[in-house]
């Protein structure tokens, strides 16, 4: 049996520790200092580690907003949003292609496409917590009751209310807790509530996504706000999960959707983070006209250059944050494809890159298993010249002219894996196209959220 240590000898002990204790001592704290904070949207998500700070957003000229707590949660949290437009804001949007769309997607798309639809729209009305697809006549008559009382309350036609809905399919919406909301949204509407906006619309997110940026129509000065939300779901098929975006811009109807259409393919059509398509992806584009600025009533406008450009930095940088976020992320990737037979071919090539489970999991494991990609490539039956294909990590070549490099460095390679921005190049050696798509990786924590999504 053994004896029990002596005072003496304890204090002995404890001394010998000290010099180890004290060397610890910094390291327990920089690892209790990087524990990610708790995610203000579903209990128990921690903060991407690729998130973003939500930026500065300056008022936007003929739009107000609110969120507020309707209930579609149990635990507490916002999961309601009202934005209110000035008298002859336009409208346009892009929705999902999904088959089973949803009750508020078909609403708006019924809307904006009728004769004069989209040229008066005065609210958007958005909740989180009920997709409120897959739910019939039911669904249908609850998103109607939802545009009607907030059409009574500010004045206007159901028809220029525009809804969108998020969260879980196959339940009905229950529109009276949005109607039991609508007095205390109303007042507190107000011009600066923008990240309590995209804070109201998450489900999985965690952490609010906006983007903001300036430019001129002729000689004037416009603005460009917009908030996004999608964590998981999303490989869009038209934009992806829910974008609202707003300008004091004056331009019609059929000119935001030609805008619309335009950038959508480069910025919400070009990330995926799951390859999954949601039932509820929808874009929205309003233009309220406060800005005092010629209004654009012409596609080929020159006017509309500066616009253009800005409008496509908004959206791309909503995209990559959605892609930031993405359920378990720990890598924002780029891939690009070069050499391909046609636009469409890289896109698709590109696409199957960055939608491969195997692919995604070994940059979860920070792998450099680059012959993943040459599977991910060869599976989509685009034109490939084995021969003079090319693959490259960063700045790191891994094959070229067909075959491994004669120069690859695995110890080179595996240090750029762990960086937590990386870029995947690819030519394939078929002709002059290129397209890029962002993507992230594929850990256990996406099983894990999404394992428990409804619980």
């Amino acid at each position: 049996m053994s004896k029990k240590p002596t005072d003496a000898a304890k204090a002995a002990l404890e001394k010998a520790l000290d010099p180890l204790a004290s060397a610890l001592k910094p390291l327990t704290r920089r690892a209790t200092d990087a524990t990610p904070a708790a995610a203000p949207g579903k209990p128990g998500l921690q903060v991407s580690p690729l998130a973003v700070p939500f930026p500065k957003i300056a008022p936007v000229g003929g739009v107000e907003m609110a969120a507020a707590r309707a209930g579609f949660y149990k635990h507490e949290r916002p999961d309601l949003v009202v934005f209110r437009f000035a008298k002859g804001t336009t409208c346009a949007g892009v929705f999902t292609r999904h088959k089973v769309g949803s009750a508020p997607v078909d609403w708006c798309k019924r809307h904006l496409d009728a004769e004069g639809g989209g040229s008066d729209v005065r609210a958007l009305v958005v909740n989180a917590g009920c997709a409120n697809a897959f739910t019939g006549k039911a669904g249908a008559d609850a998103a109607r009751r939802t545009a009607s009382e907030v059409a009574k309350r500010f004045g206007c036609r159901q028809r220029d209310v525009m809804l969108a809905s998020t969260g879980v399919i196959g339940v009905v919406l229950d529109d009276r807790k949005i109607a039991a909301r609508l007095a205390d949204v109303e007042a507190g509407l107000d011009a600066d509530r923008w990240a309590a906006a995209g804070q109201a619309i998450m489900t999985t997110d965690t952490f609010p996504k906006g983007a903001y940026a300036e430019c001129r129509i002729d000689g004037v000065k416009v603005r460009i706000a917009g908030i996004a939300k999608g964590s998981g779901m999303i490989a869009p098929d038209m934009a992806t999960m829910l974008a609202f975006i707003v300008t004091d811009a004056a331009i019609a109807p059929p000119v935001l959707r030609a805008l619309l259409g335009v950038h959508v393919r480069t910025t919400f059509n070009s990330v995926t983070v799951d390859g999954d398509t949601s039932t509820n992806d929808t874009c929205l584009l309003f233009a309220t006209g406060a800005s005092g600025a010629p209004r654009i009533g012409r596609v080929g406008d020159r006017r509309l250059k500066d616009f253009s450009a800005a409008l496509d930095k908004v959206m791309l940088d909503l995209a990559h944050q959605l892609v930031r976020d993405g359920e378990g992320a720990t890598k924002f990737v780029k891939v690009t494809v070069d050499g391909a037979a046609s636009p469409a071919s890289a896109r698709k090539l590109a696409k199957s890159i960055a939608d491969s489970p195997l692919v995604k999991t070994a940059l979860a494991g920070e792998d450099a298993n680059w012959g993943r990609v040459v599977m991910a490539v060869g599976k989509t039956e685009e034109p490939v010249d084995r021969d003079r294909l090319a693959i490259r990590f960063g700045p790191h070549v891994a094959a070229i002219d067909g075959a491994p490099s004669p120069h690859y460095d695995e110890a080179k390679m595996s240090a750029y894996m762990k960086r937590p921005e990386i870029d995947i190049t690819v030519d394939v050696g078929s002709g002059r196209a290129s397209a890029t798509v962002w993507t992230c990786d594929l850990t256990k924590r996406y099983v894990e959220i999404n394992g428990d999504y409804r619980s």
